[in-house]
């Protein structure tokens, strides 16, 4: 028996990570948080050029439609490969047949001229006519004037911004920092040390499964009074295994909650990428209810038609070869990691 879903929404994904799989260990094992962007993450977005993302942008196309997923609201940084960048991404996840919305993060750690640089790609890339926000990586790695000039930009453009807020111990004055520049169009990504009365405004997007990897706390998202998605922070474009996990980690702290709550979640994607509720996703089980899925590992799905074309049948996308999509991102997975 099969059942039939609009296409699900990953709100939050980093295309450039998924050539992290399998990279070599840091110069030393990281021990909190911050450690994790020191070590891992900043080291990684330097290392990457154009060539490394097209084929890193297109293996995370391909998964999330063998996931189900036709469409991804992403966040980029690559400090050494910023114009242009933007344009590769979406390129990328079109030749495959993914719905994108994307976003250079900027950041102050390179200097200004690097931050100048990331908000000129991000307006570059809306004006002609790319779907997407403006980035900002953190406040806590950006000056009162960068975070200004984002949200600045961002109204000029008729966007909102896509910045991460508070979602380890070093960000925690991020509601002060952020005061008086949100309005509803905002992505605040993960909100895990976010007070309850916070005052932002804006989509908070949940990701349970990147918090969970980074030791940084639940952020227990039921609490606010904002809208709430659910994102994988880069972990794959599983949006039924990111809705389970979510669940799981609500009722952990909460008994009375249900998988409605987490479902919502999931569904307030389609509020960012309306679109994807025009495709059609056919799936391996039904019904495809919260509280059957919830509890039903292995639901997959059968067919995924995107805009009315059929870009995944008989476990295989159609648009590109899988196994060479693959094979090809293998290869600046190489190049990445000896870099590393």
């Amino acid at each position: 028996m099969t059942a039939t879903t609009p296409g699900l929404v990953c709100s939050h994904h980093h295309l450039y990570s998924a050539l992290a799989r399998g990279m070599p260990a840091p110069p030393k094992n990281p021990a909190s948080f911050m450690e994790i962007l020191e070590q891992v993450w900043w080291r990684l977005d330097t290392a990457l050029d154009l060539e490394m993302l097209r084929w890193s942008a297109m293996l995370g196309a391909v998964e999330a439609l063998e996931n189900g997923t036709t469409a991804i609201v992403d966040h980029h940084e690559s400090p050494n490969a910023i114009e242009g960048s933007l344009d590769v991404i979406a390129d990328a996840c079109a030749e495959v047949g993914e719905r994108i919305n994307t976003t250079y993060g900027i950041t102050d750690r390179h200097g200004i001229e690097g931050a100048r640089r990331g908000l000129a790609e991000n307006e570059r890339f809306i004006k002609a006519g790319g779907q997407g926000y403006v980035g900002v990586h953190a406040s806590f790695t950006c000056s009162d004037e960068s975070l200004e000039a984002a949200a600045g930009l961002a109204d000029d453009l008729g966007v909102g911004v896509h910045i991460h807020v508070a979602e380890g111990v070093d960000d925690v004055d991020a509601t002060e920092r952020l005061k008086g520049l949100t309005n509803e169009r905002w992505l605040l990504i993960h909100g895990v040390h976010l007070p309850d009365d916070h005052e932002l405004q804006g989509t908070i997007v949940h990701n349970p499964r990147s918090n969970l990897n980074n030791a940084v706390g639940y952020a227990n998202p039921a609490r606010f009074s904002n809208p709430v998605a659910l994102g994988t922070d880069g972990i794959g474009a599983n949006m039924i295994e990111a809705f389970r996990l979510a669940y799981v980690m609500q009722r952990s702290v909460d008994v009375s909650s249900s998988p409605d709550d987490a479902w919502s979640w999931l569904s307030a994607g389609w509020d960012l990428m309306p679109e994807a509720q025009s495709d059609t996703v056919t799936w391996s089980y039904d019904p495809m209810d919260p509280w059957h899925l919830a509890f039903t590992p292995g639901v997959m799905p059968v067919s995924v038609e995107v805009g009315g074309e059929t870009v995944f049948e008989h476990g295989k996308t159609t648009r590109v070869d899988a196994g060479e999509v693959r094979a090809k991102a293998n290869e600046q997975a190489g190049r990445l990691h000896a870099l590393l």
